[in-house]
């Protein structure tokens, strides 16, 4: 799969807002068909962050997500919100899902 993080730092003004100004483009992303997952998550020390995680089934369904119509009109529209360019890691990881984290295991 392709896994995503980015760190999105939004305008003051907006962090309150934020979930509802990304809410289509969230939803539509949680639509594509090779989208595993697409979640929201705001940063505990700063909030005006926001961070999302996502993931795609495989290199042809993130070419697809790119490409999508929703794609590019969030990337014509939401940097109006946000105090910097986000930040972001992607990687290759195998599987489809997340794995249990053993050093942690509940019983």
């Amino acid at each position: 799969m392709i896994f995503i993080t980015a760190r999105f730092r939004i305008k003051p003004e907006h962090a309150e807002d934020w979930p509802e100004i990304s809410r289509e483009f969230t939803e539509a992303c949680r639509a594509e068909p090779g989208c595993l997952w697409f979640d929201w998550a705001r940063a505990l020390d700063d909030p005006h962050e926001y961070f999302l995680t996502e993931a795609f089934a495989g290199d042809d369904a993130a070419v697809a997500h790119v490409q999508s119509e929703h794609f590019k009109k969030a990337t014509a529209e939401l940097p109006a919100y946000l105090l910097e360019t986000p930040r972001i890691v992607n990687a290759k990881v195998p599987g489809t899902d997340w794995s249990e984290l053993g050093e942690m295991a509940v019983s």
